[in-house]
């Protein structure tokens, strides 16, 4: 742990690896929830596995902890085959979306839990969880009881409990879940600093977007049991690796063949985000003529659809042909006077902006 606390503080980085999954399989009868994966999590590093719910990765995750056995392949830690080693003797806690704190124990009792059944004497299991309480911001909370604390109080505890043994890799199953949005956002960003100031390397499950695009140095997308994609979030988001990811990773507008064709001028699939398209007056040429002007792409359609969401308005545009295309555009500054409901609005993008991605 103190060479781990040391790296933190310093900020040096390690290529070592924590967490290594081979050809990891894992089927449920005739259902198949793992398919022949293969995974590299670094030490020190946040990494998230995200996808649709059925997509395996809690599965994955419980393959980790040894909640499950795979069918097929191998799981390390640390570079340690743990394939076969039941979850107490692993060097990995998991944090449940529920929390799963003993409603009648205190908070200081629940987070020495798991040190008082490995019989650590009192006084060492006292200071360990009040130091873990104090790595979560709650160290004047240890003599009340879970039902007296907030959403976001009974997370902390849950993530102090998994803290307290000092685990090399810590999981975490849909933990903010449960929480309203402004909390969510806020333990968010505590998540992240928690595992910078601790060093310890975290593999989060989630299946919300922008939470693994806020917290994560990688993410891995998940589908049908096999990973998609595996990259940092500017490289997942920016440069899908297939028209899935596109899609689930934030919102795009997914355009192919003759859509392709007609909106970004030539075949093929194409991804361009919502947030990189400008409205603009009407274009000179006559409605749904497009053009190509030093490197940009200009189209005219009609707006059908107006959402303000706060910081951000979504559009909805119909194209001649029945294409579509969703527009958002910051509340910044104010829109062309056209911008209105059922108004006529011109279109613009740079060409590199329609990012081609395998069909």
């Amino acid at each position: 742990m103190a060479e781990t606390e040391t790296r933190a503080r310093t900020g040096t980085t390690t290529t070592r690896t924590a967490v290594r999954l081979e050809a990891v399989t894992k089927d449920f009868g005739t259902v198949r929830a793992v398919d022949a994966v293969d995974l590299t999590v670094r030490e020190s590093e946040f990494f998230t596995l995200l996808g649709p719910s059925g997509s395996g990765k809690t599965t994955l995750l419980r393959l980790v902890a040894g909640f499950e056995q795979p069918t097929a392949g191998r799981i390390e830690l640390a570079g340690d085959d743990v394939t076969a080693t039941p979850p107490h003797r692993r060097d990995a806690h998991t944090v449940f979306q529920d929390y799963a704190l003993f409603p009648h124990m205190s908070v200081e009792q629940n987070v020495a839990y798991a040190l008082t059944v490995r019989g650590v004497r009192k006084a060492e299991r006292l200071a360990r969880a009040h130091e873990a309480l104090t790595t979560v911001r709650l160290d004047g909370f240890a003599t009340r009881r879970p039902a007296e604390l907030s959403g976001g109080q009974r997370q902390r505890v849950a993530l102090a409990r998994a803290l307290v043994d000092r685990p090399a890799v810590l999981l975490l199953d849909e933990p903010l879940g449960a929480l309203d949005l402004a909390l969510r956002q806020e333990m968010q960003t505590e998540l992240k600093e928690l595992q910078r100031t601790t060093g310890i390397t975290f593999l989060l499950v989630t299946h919300d977007q922008d939470e693994a695009l806020t917290m994560s140095d990688r993410i891995a997308v998940v589908r049908d049991g096999r990973i998609e994609q595996t990259g940092p979030p500017v490289e997942v988001y920016e440069r899908p690796a297939t028209a899935f990811v596109a899609g689930f990773v934030g919102t795009t507008n997914l355009l192919r063949g003759e859509s392709a064709v007609r909106v970004v001028g030539r075949p093929g699939t194409y991804s361009i985000r919502p947030e990189r398209i400008l409205l603009t007056d009407p274009a000179e040429p006559p409605a749904g003529a497009a053009a190509s002007s030093a490197g940009r792409r200009t189209v005219t359609g009609r707006i059908t659809d107006i959402v303000h969401a706060g910081a951000h308005t979504r559009f909805t545009i119909a194209l001649p042909h029945g294409d579509r295309l969703t527009v958002l555009r910051q509340n910044l500054t104010g829109l062309p006077q056209s911008a209105r409901p059922d108004g006529e609005i011109g279109l613009s993008w740079d060409d590199k902006d329609a990012f081609p991605v395998p069909s």
